[in-house]
């Protein structure tokens, strides 16, 4: 038995893949790379990359929540961009979820498919 436990939500779709949503590890919650679907629908939620990253924001806070974390105890973010001129855009949007002092981050252009972003975190909530 892993010295672990795997964090979904309830009413979430399991993963397509063979990963957990969430893991909380000691004081630490790694949150997987989340995407801009409705956690219930599975759908995609909006055209452009505003949307689409908030979207993904709240999917990221939602399973922060389900582990007993929240977004200012997040400590590292990678944010990954299907076009890197959304950038701008997309840290807007991420000022509305994240306040000084702000997680380390990084943000890198990917080949995203049919998405436009998606972001993975890790917060830290102390020793369990």
């Amino acid at each position: 038995m892993p010295n672990w436990s795997s964090i979904s939500l309830p009413a979430a779709p399991a993963p397509k893949g063979p990963y957990s949503p969430a893991v909380r590890a000691g004081g630490f919650v790694y949150v997987s790379g989340q995407t801009p679907r409705d956690p219930i629908s599975g759908e995609l939620v909006g055209a452009d990359i505003a949307t689409q990253t908030r979207q993904t924001l709240l999917n990221v806070k939602a399973l922060l929540e389900a582990a007993g974390a929240r977004l200012g105890d997040v400590v590292s973010v990678s944010v990954y961009l299907q076009h890197v001129d959304d950038w701008a855009a997309m840290n807007g949007v991420y000022k509305e979820f994240f306040v000084t002092p702000f997680p380390s981050r990084t943000a890198v252009g990917a080949d995203l498919r049919d998405i436009l972003v998606e972001i993975n975190a890790v917060a830290y909530i102390g020793a369990s």
